[in-house]
């Protein structure tokens, strides 16, 4: 009886984690044209996409090498790694979810970005987080890159991408995951304090950092909570057997 109920669940979760991959998808198609019109070939640019699969960090790194050239390259290696950094620090939340093996984790360690971590982590229960993770990891790996492709392959066609409005497509897709978390007064406080924090830091810091002392916010507080209350349920698990 309760597979019955869990079936038709855990379809609606994988059905979100397309959703969200197929929005966000869309956002690729402006670096694939970006990157082309900055000078980068369409291999160079699918390249960045298969291998660093990070939007923000992808274009923090061509827009570097387009202003400064090869010599700016260490320093689009650095920027882009400081951005990137933020995804190893979702492994304190991911690591439970994507279950053992090897090259599982290995996976799932390169698949790990906004996207499918707030995917899962909207889920109430383990599998379903599992099946959030996954649904919306690969599906967005498969877009994101597609999506590079032919924008590559569009190039200056597109004009000014912002004019398509796909530079807001990731912002928004988060953020409507994020909203539905902000059902008590901690994750309130948390989010409030984070955008704090970030508005404080974006004038004074070099690009990343804000993003990275944001999510530490939350991090110290998630680890506040688990020493005070190392055995509280999770909002959603109460109840579940």
């Amino acid at each position: 009886m309760i597979d019955n109920f869990r079936a038709p669940h855990l379809r609606k979760v994988r059905a979100q984690g397309f959703q969200v991959a197929l929005a966000v998808s869309l956002y690729g198609v402006s670096f694939g044209a970006l990157s082309v019109a900055l000078g980068f070939s369409l291999g160079q640019t699918m390249v960045l996409s298969l291998v660093m699969f990070s939007g923000a960090s992808q274009f923090a790194f061509i827009g570097v090498v387009a202003t400064g050239g090869l010599a700016a390259i260490p320093a689009a290696i650095a920027t882009s790694g400081l951005l990137g950094a933020r995804n190893s620090l979702y492994a304190l939340t991911v690591s439970p979810i994507v279950g053992r093996g090897f090259f599982r984790r290995a996976l799932a360690a390169h698949l790990t970005v906004d996207e499918s971590t707030a995917v899962a982590v909207a889920q109430d229960g383990r599998e379903a987080a599992q099946h959030g993770f996954w649904s919306t990891a690969l599906w967005l790996y498969l877009g994101w890159n597609v999506s590079t492709l032919l924008g590559a392959l569009a190039g200056e066609a597109l004009g000014d991408v912002k004019t398509w409005g796909l530079d807001a497509i990731a912002a928004a897709a988060f953020l409507a995951l994020l909203w539905p978390r902000l059902r008590s007064l901690e994750p309130v406080v948390v989010a409030v304090a984070a955008a704090a924090v970030t508005a404080v830091l974006i004038p004074l810091v070099p690009s990343g950092i804000p993003v990275l002392c944001a999510a530490a916010v939350g991090i110290v507080t998630a680890l506040y909570r688990h020493s005070t209350a190392p055995h509280a349920p999770e909002p959603g698990e109460a109840g579940v057997a």
